[in-house]
């Protein structure tokens, strides 16, 4: 795994700088606030209780609201930008396979990688289809949602908490 921090005034990659194998560790983190999460609950008009309404959540299997996925989802993407497509993206493509295996709550940090897992030039060979497998981890953490109520996490654990593949349409380097 490599991380790409020697890079970090660098613009994404280009379709030519993608390594099919090639897994990309993006070094910023963000910790998830209530307000985040209010604030993209709002925007999307997603009134979600298990979302927003203490109560509510409180008296289900997870005794907490929930940071919304799709929230969880979009902060894994930009995340990786700075390390894949910053500037160098003609378009996203498509999102696929998205899977929340674990839940998020207020005050989690989460941090994201991104594995190359195909790339192919377009048909008429100026650009390139480049296919990343993200994962989402929330680092360190206070044990919520684990599934084995025994076990117990450090300040080193991670816990995946979405995954997805994410397929864009990138510049190839001689089309500067």
């Amino acid at each position: 795994m490599r991380c790409r921090a020697d890079r970090r005034d660098m613009t994404g990659l280009y379709y030519e700088e993608f390594e099919v194998g090639e897994t990309i560790a993006h070094e910023k983190r963000r910790t998830i606030s209530e307000s985040d999460n209010q604030r993209f609950c709002d925007m999307t008009m997603n009134q979600q209780p298990l979302h927003l309404d203490a109560d509510f959540a409180a008296d289900t299997q997870f005794g907490d609201r929930l940071v919304n996925g799709l929230y969880t989802m979009s902060l894994a993407v930009g995340l990786s930008i700075p390390d894949t497509t910053d500037g160098t993206i003609v378009a996203n493509l498509s999102y696929d396979g998205v899977e929340h295996p674990n839940p998020v709550f207020h005050g989690d940090t989460v941090r994201a990688q991104s594995t190359v897992t195909d790339k192919r030039e377009t048909s008429d060979g100026e650009r390139g289809v480049v296919t990343m497998h993200v994962e989402a981890f929330k680092v360190g953490g206070d044990g919520k949602g684990t599934e084995d109520a025994n076990e117990t996490e450090t300040e080193t654990d991670e816990t995946l908490v979405c995954e997805f593949d994410r397929t864009v349409l990138a510049l190839k380097r001689d089309e500067e």
